[in-house]
């Protein structure tokens, strides 16, 4: 008999009680402010930190239960496309960097589709997820545009896109750069139909993604403090060989120089939206309250006419 271990080691642990399993990811540090956020009451406040406000990276499935009325949405099947048509590899194949992402998301890429109502207004919504290798645009992204916009014309809906991306996927090459004239196509597709065309800017948004279609909306969204433009700010400075001005590249200052139209909070953009769908779509899903739009004004919708 081990007099230590049988006898000593229960005495010591009835006296202090036993360790229990504490999850290790109870608190996320905000990379704003570096306060310590508990992660249930950041979930209740939509990601968004309750001392400084800084907007952290949203799940797209929350964005979407966010964005229509009452949550509800049906989702919208994307068909598939070719895995690794250049069968790409540098340190490691892209293939096998797929799967990791998808293992990681459990979706197929790095964006998903739903359609709904939002404010009354029938809607059909794309939202990526910076978390499938950074939200790259290839050409299952490209595919899922093009899916919701002709799912918009089809239904007569209005299309929202909310863009998360560092740009175009570099392991698809040329198959990745030819989905930016596709979904400028598409947007097209949507104008012409005379629905609305909403892209709701989030952080980041930049390369490619803002080099196409997240540039051609009749309105843009931008949340508060979102990174929005096309090559880095360290690349610029580097190239003009100027120090850029302070908030270049963010959502105000954006806002400030005539290329996004209105910045919201997370927590007013489903309000915001909504009025601005029923605003586009002419009054025919008018609303409760009787009020259209509130907050800062919009400079103008990007088809030339005037809010």
């Amino acid at each position: 008999m081990n007099w230590l271990t049988n006898f000593v080691r229960p005495k010591i642990r009835a006296l202090v009680g036993e360790k229990k399993d504490i999850p290790d990811n109870l608190w996320e540090k905000c990379p704003g402010c570096s306060a310590m956020l508990f992660r249930r009451e950041l979930e209740e406040n939509l990601h968004v930190c309750r001392h400084c406000g800084y907007h952290l990276k949203l799940d797209p499935v929350k964005r979407l239960e966010s964005l229509f009325d009452d949550g509800n949405y049906k989702n919208v099947e994307v068909p598939k496309v070719l895995i690794d048509p250049l069968k790409f590899r540098d340190q490691k194949k892209y293939a096998d960097r797929l799967r990791d992402a998808q293992s990681k998301t459990k979706r197929q890429d790095a964006i998903i589709v739903g359609e709904g109502s939002v404010g009354g207004v029938k809607t059909v919504i794309a939202v990526f997820d910076f978390s499938f290798m950074g939200g790259s645009m290839g050409m299952g992204v490209g595919e899922a545009i093009v899916t919701a916009a002709k799912r918009a014309v089809a239904t007569k809906s209005a299309l929202v896109i909310l863009p998360a991306s560092g740009g175009a996927r570099m392991q698809e090459g040329a198959l990745s750069l030819m989905q930016m004239p596709r979904t400028i196509i598409a947007a097209g597709q949507v104008k012409e139909a005379g629905l609305p065309f909403i892209v709701v800017l989030t952080d980041p948004t930049t390369g490619g993604v803002t080099a196409s279609f997240a540039m051609v909306g009749d309105i843009h969204i931008a949340e508060h403090g979102a990174q929005i433009g096309f090559a880095g700010a360290r690349v610029i400075e580097s190239t003009i060989r100027e120090t850029l001005p302070p908030g270049f590249q963010r959502a105000e200052y954006l806002q400030d120089h005539g290329m996004v139209d209105i910045v919201v909070q997370r927590k007013d953009l489903q309000g915001t939206l909504g009025r601005v769908l029923r605003l586009l779509s002419k009054g025919k899903a008018p609303s409760k309250t009787g009020v259209l739009l509130t907050g800062p004004v919009p400079h103008g919708a990007r088809n030339g006419k005037r809010i």
